[in-house]
Order: structure tokens, then sequence, then C-alpha cells
């Protein structure tokens, strides 16, 4: 992998976790049912992506 690959992976690692801790902090904060479940599963999926991202290192 070369250096600009590397920093590539590294930046999206971090736009994932920024995106997972934006959306538990917004979990937190929600009263409705539906829409608490469906940032939820946004917060799932950025993590399954992290998880994709960091497999490549």
């Amino acid at each position: 992998m070369t250096t600009k690959e590397l920093l590539y992976v590294e930046d999206a690692l971090g736009h994932e976790k920024y995106f997972q801790t934006k959306c538990n902090d917004t979990i937190n904060q929600i009263q409705d049912a539906e829409l608490k479940t469906c940032v939820q599963q946004m917060a799932q999926k950025h993590q399954q992506i992290f998880q994709s991202f960091y497999g490549l290192l």
C-alpha cells in the first residue's frame, strides 16, 4: 500500500469514527423511538464501514 493510499484509509477511518460518535450523541437526545432506531442503524452501518476500512490495514 502506498503512502497516499494509507493516508486515504486513515482519513476514512477518522471520518467513520466521527460519524459513529455523532450518531451516538444524537441517539441520546432523540425521543421518537422510530427515529432513534433509524439513527442506531446508521451508527451500526458506520461501524461496519469502519471495520471494512480497518481490515484493509
